[in-house]
């Protein structure tokens, strides 16, 4: 069953639609056709790609807090959405050092407060709840994790992540076991593309230095992280959506990683690197100044049970995923339609799987 023909008209309810991740993913359903209404905060960056790839057409977004549970709750009610796809999250690591406290409340009252609306809303069938890479307790051994390996956290965004995954799970067991609704968590990070300017990331660090003909500055230069392209783990996230909306009796796993292929692993100063030689320039970067807050050496992920039990594998290679970066933050520079050029590398990365 394709994407297209299962999505079609399918009544979604997203949140975290004005994020990076969140704009990709409302621009596919829409390209898919599935009926959508969505709710997030206001996009937190200028310029924004939220903005950058309206106008949507046949979706219904809504500026909301997730932590505002009654409101949260009257929305969803009111739409019986059959999929419920969970993005909305405070999503750096940096800023969840400088507030700990709203990390917290988003990314575990927020989950609570969505699972507790879809208590109350039957049409719901399927709910997908996004975590991180990061939820894994890391030793730093740079082993790719997999799903059934130990929880943990020392940073507030990645204890948040794990607790996250500690909450779907107390409300899979304790309210939906045996009512015909499937909750599942999907694991990826370190996700780059065009059309991202939050702060303390490598790619819009990099692009703010390019533009500015500075060097950029890295803070662990050789750090190792599981690079991939943002319509990568959005590819899986829709696919493991589907196959839980359509397992029937079938036993499906209640978390999958989403990661690149093990050749995509990189350090932070290759990437830079690699970045550099697409844009034309050489010695991109330098070391950043100062103590930094704490960060693991080496993150990667294994999606062998992804591919063992949903059928999905990374499709880009690294150079691929660079390409694709790069092509976007060129075009957008040169003024073009960059609703049509997102949906065109859409287009072009669905047909790598045809």
């Amino acid at each position: 069953m394709g994407l297209t023909n299962f999505w079609k008209g399918r009544r979604v309810f997203l949140t975290g639609h004005t994020g990076f991740k969140g704009s990709w993913l409302s621009l596919w359903l829409e390209k898919l056709g599935a009926e959508v209404t969505a709710v997030s905060l206001e996009p937190e960056t200028n310029p924004s790609l939220y903005l950058r790839l309206s106008p949507w057409n046949g979706q219904g977004h809504h500026i909301a807090d997730i932590r505002d549970a009654v409101a949260f709750k009257q929305r969803l009610i009111a739409f019986e959405p059959e999929i419920v796809i969970h993005m909305a999250a405070q999503a750096l690591v940096r800023r969840s050092y400088e507030n700990p406290g709203e990390t917290f409340a988003t990314n575990v009252m927020g989950t609570a407060n969505v699972l507790d609306a879809v208590r109350e809303t039957p049409a719901v069938k399927t709910v997908l709840v996004v975590t991180s890479d990061k939820v894994y307790a890391n030793n730093g051994s740079g082993v790719p994790f997999v799903e059934t390996d130990m929880l943990g956290g020392k940073d507030p965004y990645s204890n948040s992540k794990a607790c996250t995954e500690l909450v779907v799970q107390s409300y899979r067991d304790s309210f939906f076991n045996g009512h015909d609704i499937r909750v599942a968590t999907v694991r990826a990070g370190n996700v780059i593309g065009g059309g991202d300017w939050s702060r303390d990331r490598l790619i819009p660090d990099f692009i703010r230095a390019f533009e500015s003909n500075q060097p950029i500055l890295l803070r662990y230069p050789e750090a190792i992280r599981p690079w991939q392209h943002v319509l990568e783990p959005l590819s899986g996230y829709l696919a493991f959506a589907q196959a839980l909306t359509a397992a029937g009796e079938r036993e499906l796993p209640e978390a999958l990683n989403f990661g690149p292929d093990p050749q995509s692993f990189a350090m932070v100063s290759e990437l830079a690197e690699a970045l550099g030689l697409a844009h034309g320039v050489n010695d991109v970067w330098k070391p950043a100044p100062g103590k930094h807050l704490p960060e693991a050496p080496a993150l990667t992920l294994s999606s062998a049970l992804a591919l063992d039990t949903i059928g999905w594998r990374p499709r880009l290679s690294l150079q691929q995923t660079i390409d694709w970066t790069a092509a976007w933050y060129k075009a957008n520079r040169e003024g073009a339609d960059m609703r049509a050029f997102t949906l065109a590398q859409i287009a072009a990365y669905e047909e790598t799987g045809s």
